[in-house]
């Protein structure tokens, strides 16, 4: 399979929308910048004819005073740009600093907190905004810091949903796993990826402050004389609405143009800039006595393993156990929901949120997994390959950047030393052009790149146990091939022990030493030699049923060994012993 040759130049999607936003951004901009000082004189002076319609001179006619509408419309821009910009920036800077707040919180302060949200949410902002301008009086600061309180719950709420939904993201996890704190959680790694949305609600905030603040002056609670903005204007226009009609049009039109200006600039640089275009942990606890390890423990030895959903106490996994020794391969097989996950997720210590763990025994080598545990140990000696590597990786960094915060925090290394080893690694797995990778972002390289720059980073800390959870899932035929050799190539020579999670009894059949088949929670059969089961010779009609389903495919009027009969099993059976 051809490899493309890395770009290392961040590429900008320009688009329609975004010019467009741009050339009308711009408009107002420059009108706001050069109006104030070449029509203020007509803007405010008194002129001989009052209340005058579209005329010669006058396109949008005079008000009562005899101020020129047009010249009082310009000059009106920069009050109403900068106060809606300063709104937007209150509510964007305390909103995003709320919702983070409220997602770093324990649980019962966080469920409190999002309760409270929601709540200040409901209430129309308009009328919060009143609510609070009322309070602080008149004045162009008191609307600037009404409106930005009014639409702090919005950016709160979106802050906090989304940091909730990225912190279960594969890379959120791995970076719990090697120790990175939490408030460094999440200002590199969640609001980071949080820049799209967060772009359309800045336009659309920017977009609402216009018309609030317009809003708010219309009724009396903003700009005072002789400061004018948009909204002084309608409101000094409404009392001629019916014989005068046209001095409505001037800051009706501006206003709409400065807002739809701002929904398009923001709508553009969320699609430019896309680089693609945690909840608390669970539960996990000893139970029972430990027993005396062995002079020669197992790489991992789990014993008596259960899973229980924390609110309705429904058992997920029951009393599972077993051992894994160095340069071994444990599969564990079965259905989607029979647990497999579950017990990675208890064996590296990154139970979800509302699930509750136990044990009799977990211990990697002679750490107790029970016991505490420095972030450093599970960080160095367990390494995870997820499932989709187009989830396991952030998007927002480079491979370089978030591979190399492993080996800087717990391995002590510099960013040469830790970059040297990413280059050996990314090697290793056959990556062409190594040191270009780490350069690149993940959305620049294939699924099947993806997952070899996962194992390579994985294998980066030479750990002692190689948690594979279904790694060729999302992959294509070929890349299958090459992540199954890799993996057994690198078991082979580091001796590294590999719990290998897949619902191809084929794959696991040709891949591994041993195997564990689960269903429901439960280990239903335990198979010592998987090249030689089959249907007739497993002792559980679950298990057999598993090999049943295995394609075959006849050859010369007989059928070939159930293994080959999915791309996965063939890429297996290849590169198995």
């Amino acid at each position: 399979m051809a490899d493309a040759t890395p770009d290392t130049k961040r590429r900008f999607a320009w688009n329609g929308t975004l010019i467009c936003g741009l050339v009308m951004g711009a408009i107002i901009l420059l009108t706001g910048l050069i109006a104030p000082f070449f029509l203020t004189e007509p803007a405010t002076a008194l002129g001989g004819g009052s209340s005058l319609g579209s005329v010669p001179g006058h396109p949008l006619g005079t008000d009562s005073l005899g101020r020129d509408m047009l010249a009082r419309t310009l000059v009106a821009t920069r009050l109403t740009v900068v106060m809606a910009l300063g709104a937007t920036a209150i509510a964007g800077a305390a909103g995003i600093a709320l919702g983070i707040a409220v997602w770093l919180a324990p649980r019962k302060v966080r469920e409190l907190g999002l309760r409270g949200i929601e709540f200040a949410v409901s209430y129309p902002t308009l009328l919060v905004a009143i609510m609070v301008a009322a309070i602080l009086g008149k004045g162009t600061v008191t609307v600037v810091i009404a409106i930005g309180v009014a639409n702090t719950a919005g950016f709160a709420r979106l802050t906090a949903n989304l940091a909730a939904g990225l912190s279960q993201r594969d890379y959120v996890t791995t970076a719990r796993l090697i120790g990175v704190p939490r408030v460094r959680l999440a200002t590199r790694h969640i609001l980071p990826n949080m820049a799209e949305p967060m772009l359309i609600l800045v336009a659309q905030a920017f977009a609402g402050a216009l018309v609030e603040i317009s809003g708010l002056s219309f009724v009396g609670l903003g700009s005072q004389s002789p400061s004018f903005d948009y909204g002084t204007l309608l409101r000094d226009a409404l009392g001629k609405l019916m014989i005068n009609p046209v001095l409505v049009v001037g800051p009706a039109m501006a206003l709409v143009f400065a807002s739809l200006a701002a929904l398009f600039i923001g709508d553009g640089l969320a699609a430019a800039a896309n680089p693609r275009s945690i909840g608390k942990r669970g539960r996990l606890r000893r139970v029972g006595q430990v027993p005396d390890a062995a002079s020669e423990p197992p790489v991992l030895t789990a014993t008596g393993v259960t899973v229980r959903h924390a609110a309705t106490g429904r058992v997920l996994v029951e009393d599972v156990s077993f051992e894994i020794a160095r340069g071994e391969i444990l599969g564990i097989v079965g259905e989607s929901g029979s647990g497999k996950s579950l017990t990675a997720a208890v064996v590296s210590r990154l139970v979800p949120e509302g699930i509750e763990a136990e044990a009799t025994r977990l211990a990697l080598g002679r750490t107790d997994l029970l016991g505490r545990v420095s972030q450093r140990e599970l960080a160095t000696r367990i390494g995870l390959v997820y499932q989709d590597p187009g989830t396991s990786l952030n998007p927002a960094l480079t491979l370089g950047s978030q591979f190399g915060d492993v080996l800087t925090h717990h391995r002590g290394l510099s960013r040469k030393q830790a970059r040297q080893v990413l280059v050996d690694g990314f090697a290793a797995v056959l990556l062409p052009d190594p040191a270009g990778r780490l350069r690149q972002h993940p959305h620049e390289l294939s699924g099947g790149m993806k997952q070899r720059a996962m194992i390579a980073s994985a294998m980066s800390t030479q750990p002692d146990l190689l948690i594979a959870d279904e790694p060729t899932t999302a992959l294509d035929v070929t890349v299958q091939r090459e992540v199954l050799a890799i993996i057994k190539r690198l078991n082979r020579q580091a001796g590294t022990a590999v719990l290998f999670i897949s619902h191809d009894i084929g794959v696991v059949r040709r891949l591994c030493d041993r195997v564990l088949v689960m269903r429901e929670g439960r280990v239903v059969e335990r198979i010592a030699d998987p090249a030689a089961m089959t249907p007739d010779n497993v002792t559980h009609p679950y298990t057999a049923q598993l090999l049943a389903a295995t394609p075959t495919v006849a050859i010369g009027g007989r059928a070939a060994a159930p293994a080959g009969g999915t791309a996965a099993a063939q890429a297996a059976a290849e590169v198995a012993p």
